[in-house]
């Protein structure tokens, strides 16, 4: 028999679906599915194999997905090629391009801000920066084993020790972050990068990763970002949460007086207590032992360097006191922008939207980007995730002017002012959460 003929062979009529159809696929057990640039994917067996995690591609299983795609993904045509095997239909040309909750003005001027900053630039990273930044981590390291070994190891040369290495640790996990969401185009530079920031931590750049793509794409959303997850067991967080809370007669700790005991269990027990064997756990039970090599590659050069010079038990109290003040920095610089913001359930709000009421920054200064690696540039920071740090300020005046015309608040602090938020936005929400147990 003949094959058929190209006028005998008939393409598959596409499937069309609405946007009710596709929120019906956004739990664990069914069919997930989501929408990039109307075109509808089924994500369920991908979850697994998702280079950004299983739960990050997850949280928007039943919503569109564009804007993140967009935001996340640095090569989208090697991308796209890989969601052809995914792709299931689209939506019915009667559909709009958009979700009844989002607003199609703002998404389609936040989708030409965006194109904006590609146009300029400012998604091309400078690596003079980051070969500078790399350097200035590596002198205050040798400058930490220097003062032992010049000065002694009385307390004050130990103090200054343990400063500069608490030091290295934070910046190097701002190496870390930029390039585990960079703008680096080749796969083996981000690597190296990532190896790096996880060899100066020690730890896996892999658990890094799933974390902070998570926090990324559902910041301050309960059960979606990780970052909140002490949440209701430690802390309870946000106006409507802890109202919720209150209403439900849940009372895991006192509430009322959490922001005195966040002291406590917050910024000084972190790392040293939690992290310190978290990332082991993590690394082993996902089997990622390149992440475990590197990992051991920090505390063997750690310990080898600092043994010599103070015996075992010296070694150990330095390093317990650089987690202890790491620690500290980790905390106070990481939920400054977050824990005072809305917190709240998923509500499928546009990318924009969702990115500035989770988000607030810190003044600009030399100092305040300096301790913080440019995080204090965070509305910034979430809106273009591959943005390369040193463009946020020049990108900002585009993000204000767009929330000015939205009427969308643009937060902008001083560094104390944020950290003290943290403190009276703690207060507020433990109160709110006492009046819903005592009275609703």
């Amino acid at each position: 028999m003949a094959p058929d003929s190209p006028a005998q062979r008939q393409t598959p009529a596409p499937r069309y679906f609405t946007w009710d159809e596709v929120a019906q696929h956004s739990g664990r057990e069914e069919e997930r599915w989501l929408v990039i640039e109307r075109k509808v994917y089924d994500i369920s067996e991908f979850t697994r194999r998702h280079p950004g995690g299983s739960r990050a591609i997850s949280h928007y299983a039943g919503q569109d997905a564009t804007d993140p795609f967009e935001a996340f993904h640095i090569d989208k045509g090697l991308v796209r090629k890989y969601m052809n095997s995914l792709l299931i239909g689209e939506l019915s040309p009667e559909q709009p391009s958009f979700e009844p909750t989002k607003n199609k003005e703002l998404l389609d001027e936040f989708r030409e801000l965006r194109a904006t900053a590609e146009r300029m630039g400012l998604m091309q990273a400078n690596y003079v920066f980051f070969l500078l930044h790399l350097l200035h981590i590596l002198l205050m390291d040798v400058a930490a084993w220097l003062t032992l070994w010049f000065f002694g190891t009385s307390f004050v040369p130990f103090i200054v020790c343990a400063v500069l290495l608490s030091t290295v640790q934070v910046n190097a996990l701002g190496y870390l972050g930029v390039h585990s969401i960079s703008s680096h185009r080749t796969r083996w530079m981000q690597e190296a990068g990532e190896a790096n920031g996880a060899a100066e931590l020690g730890a896996p750049a892999s658990w890094w990763n799933h974390l902070h793509s998570q926090h990324h794409a559902k910041p301050n959303c309960f059960r979606k970002d990780p970052d909140i997850n002490m949440h209701p067991f430690f802390f309870a967080l946000g106006k409507i949460l802890s109202v919720e809370l209150g209403k439900q007669k849940k009372k895991y700790m006192p509430y009322n007086h959490q922001h005195k005991y966040f002291f406590l269990i917050g910024p000084p027990a972190l790392l040293p207590l939690y992290f310190q064997w978290y990332v082991f756990y993590f690394v082993i039970q996902r089997k990622k032992w390149v992440d475990l090599a590197w990992m051991i590659s920090f505390y063997a050069r750690f310990s080898l360097t600092y043994v010599p010079l103070l015996g075992l038990k010296g070694f150990l109290g330095l390093f317990f006191m650089v987690r202890f003040l790491e620690s500290n920095w980790f905390v106070w610089v990481t939920q400054m922008n977050h824990i005072p913001m809305h917190i709240d359930h998923d509500r499928n709000k546009d990318w924009f939207s969702t990115q500035l009421q989770a988000t607030c920054n810190v003044h600009k200064s030399p100092f305040n980007d300096w301790f913080s690696g440019h995080l204090n540039f965070q509305i910034e920071h979430h809106l273009f995730p591959t943005m390369p740090r040193h463009n946020y300020h020049k990108v900002a005046p585009l993000v204000q002017s767009l929330c000015a015309k939205y009427g969308i608040k643009y937060q902008s602090k001083p560094l104390l002012s944020a950290f003290a938020d943290i403190v009276h936005s703690l207060k507020e929400s433990g109160q709110l959460w006492l009046d819903a147990y005592l009275h609703q």
